[in-house]
């Protein structure tokens, strides 16, 4: 049986194959055609081929969502978020993992020329100028999630995580934890350099010190477990904060192992308040940065972009909550 074509659907129809095509791209028609045209649509099971409504309007309708790492949780809820807005706009959403270097990054952005979508949304891991120039000329529409700076001229949406570093902070001084550690991710990434600053300044308001602070090679569980024996060996704290909810629940298996209890001997903090927060034992008390509220704007604002991209840039800051669990008294 050979596939229904839109000459097919505007005999059914009994209108112009030009008005089939003016309702199936969206374009103005009275209701009457309209009725009549996705009439003959169902009963002919037509499906309108895509590389040639892309060839026509100049689009691939399919939008490129580039992240560090596809398996971190907190990419995962934001991924659906966009996803949920562009599909309801009509894009595919293909989503691509970057890694952790900035080159795999800048390649990337100058990849878009080659038209396999028609915009980028971006959550960079490591930001320099090659970066930044790769994004303020790259041939199709870019918004940043996270934070680069103003002269990329792009719209952005970012967690705010020095409040996001307070609210954690706040929440142990008033339990009575006062003897914090910190365990990061690399202190040369966005999200690390935030962290980082937004701890020490969380501390000062607090009038404390940190009790030890430990980098680790990366935001992952198996970074989280590396990372907590140099923390343990220190000891003298009674509290840690971590840099994302991975890290958390890796030296939360570390410090179990250690003979530690949490939150009893040492409570946790993570960050981001992804689903793994709610998963791990004890459930963890996490940081929401507001990862699918992140995913929505900058979705919305990329479509946005799309249909005029003379427009202002914007740059969005989403505000952070506290879940609080089990692992904090």
């Amino acid at each position: 049986m050979s596939r229904p074509t839109i000459a097919g659907v505007a005999r059914a129809a009994g209108v112009s194959v030009a008005s089939v095509s003016r309702v199936l791209n969206g374009l103005p028609a009275t209701e009457e055609m309209v009725e009549r045209v996705q009439r003959a649509v169902e009963q002919l099971g037509y499906v309108p081929d895509a590389r040639a409504r892309s060839l026509k309007v100049g689009r691939t309708f399919q939008l490129t969502l580039a992240v560090a790492d596809v398996g971190n949780p907190v990419y995962v809820t934001m991924m659906r978020a966009v996803e949920e807005v562009v599909s309801a706009a009509g894009y595919r959403l293909v989503v691509t993992a970057t890694g952790p270097d900035v080159v795999d990054e800048v390649a990337l952005v100058r990849g878009m020329a080659r038209g396999y979508a028609d915009g980028l949304l971006i959550s960079p891991l490591r930001v320099d100028e090659d970066l930044v120039k790769s994004i303020r000329e790259c041939e199709v529409p870019v918004v940043v999630a996270g934070n680069v700076p103003a002269k990329a001229g792009v719209d952005t949406v970012r967690a705010n995580s020095p409040k996001g570093m307070l609210l954690a902070v706040d929440h142990l001084a008033y339990c009575g934890r006062t003897r914090i550690a910190f365990v990061n991710g690399p202190a040369d990434t966005v999200p690390g350099a935030a962290r980082a600053k937004g701890f020490g300044d969380a501390l000062k308001t607090h009038g404390l010190e940190a009790v030890a602070v430990t980098e680790a090679a990366d935001f992952t569980f198996a970074a989280g477990r590396a990372a907590a024996p140099e923390l343990v060996k220190q000891a003298g704290f009674d509290a840690v904060i971590c840099a994302n909810d991975l890290l958390a629940v890796g030296l939360m298996h570390e410090l179990a192992a250690a003979g530690l209890d949490v939150p009893g001997d040492v409570a946790v903090v993570g960050m981001d308040d992804s689903e793994l927060a709610e998963q791990s034992f004890p459930p963890l008390t996490s940081v929401n940065l507001g990862s699918a509220e992140r995913g929505r704007r900058a979705a919305e604002l990329l479509l946005a972009r799309i249909d005029d991209n003379d427009r202002t840039p914007r740059r969005i800051v989403v505000q952070p909550s506290l879940s609080i669990r089990r692992s904090t008294p």
